[in-house]
């Protein structure tokens, strides 16, 4: 399938491909819908084993975003970037400079932050050359550390999920397993020890699981074990594709809501988990708070009100859940209906965009 056929097939308004050779950068813009406003989205640097490759991870990233910014109510469209090159031995200031002079050149109608292979510090360089640029350290006038906003949403949503299963949204005494104790899981496992949730939590690595143990009064498992766990709720917070074939009969759990991203192996297993009466919150609307964090940021951030929005959480969740009953489909695909539905509605709304202004130091 040609290009534009890709484009037009996906939505995508915009694939803005970036040549600087002396700096070395081969990079990749996607734009894909801009209906709530100027896209936004994180730069992956990858080593791509050829182009194609870079411009299906791009052409797919920036769809997903478009749809985790209508589902959390930021006023922004999809956007991505991709640098073909090896993050451990490709970057330098020259780059990302480079990368900041093409962000620029759009004027505002894209924004970008750190993903993937890239760090907040990477983009103290890029910010020479573009003020379209979100998540650089506090230090150089960014927000700071998404985790603990990304958490807490996640903690909001977990709520929204017991209530969904129990009709009471409190924790106290409900039984929550989490897998993954990295930056984001080990927050929210502070959020649910508030609140008195009876919590087994596991990860690939003995260290995290010692430390947190030593914090909270929390039961421990092996890796394997974390899906058999009988719980009221199963909280993936590590990798991608954890809810697939081998993994779904094994679950004893009545709702699953963490912080990973992509959990469904495929679609068919969102599925089946309707089938089984397990309520699943789709990962891009709980795990929504570090966009949302990050979104904040301009026209100036204000902690506050991202964590109020993060707090909204629950109540799009709600949302979908209510949605999922009375369509009679599984909720990753009331996620979506309910996300097509605010892009519809506001395609209808005529509108002159105005692109974002550069956030400087004044900010």
């Amino acid at each position: 399938m040609g290009l534009f056929e890709l484009m037009t097939r996906s939505g995508h308004e915009q694939l803005v491909f970036c040549a600087t050779r002396p700096a070395g950068l081969r990079a990749i813009i996607g734009i894909h819908d801009t209906t709530l406003g100027p896209a936004i989205g994180g730069t992956r640097m990858y080593p791509y084993a050829c182009q194609d490759d870079a411009v299906e991870d791009v052409l797919r990233l920036s769809q997903g975003m478009t749809a985790k910014c209508a589902a959390s109510g930021s006023n922004f469209g999809g956007g991505k970037v991709v640098v073909w090159g090896d993050p451990n031995q490709d970057k330098s200031e020259e780059l990302f400079r480079a990368l900041g002079l093409h962000v620029q050149s759009l004027g505002g109608r894209f924004i970008t932050g750190t993903d993937v292979g890239t760090a907040a510090y990477d983009f103290v360089a890029a910010s020479a050359e573009t003020g379209y640029l979100v998540a650089l350290p506090e230090e150089y006038g960014g927000s700071g550390d998404s985790s603990v906003t990304t958490a807490f949403g996640v903690w909001k949503g977990i709520k929204a999920c017991v209530e969904e299963v129990t009709g009471d949204p409190s924790l106290r005494g409900r039984t929550i397993a989490v897998q993954g104790l990295g930056k984001v899981g080990a927050k929210l496992l502070g959020y649910l020890c508030q609140e008195g949730a009876r919590v087994t939590v596991t990860d690939i690595d003995p260290a995290r699981v010692r430390a947190v143990g030593a914090e909270h009064a929390v039961e421990t498992c092996a890796s394997d074990a974390i899906y058999e766990v009988p719980c009221d709720v199963f909280a993936p917070c590590a990798l991608g594709g954890v809810l697939n074939h081998k993994t779904i009969p094994l679950l004893r759990c009545k709702a699953i809501g963490g912080a990973a991203n992509n959990q469904l192996a495929e679609d068919r297993h969102g599925d089946r988990l309707h089938e089984l009466g397990i309520v699943y919150a789709p990962d891009y609307v709980i795990n929504a708070g570090g966009l949302i964090q990050v979104s904040e940021e301009f026209p100036r951030f204000r902690r506050e009100r991202a964590m109020a929005r993060a707090a909204a959480i629950y109540h799009r969740l709600k949302e979908i859940f209510a949605i999922s009953r009375q369509e009679g489909i599984p909720t990753y695909k009331a996620a979506d209906l309910m996300v097509k539905r605010r892009l519809d509605a506001l395609a209808g709304v005529a509108r002159i965009h105005v692109p974002v202004r550069p956030r400087t130091d004044a900010d």
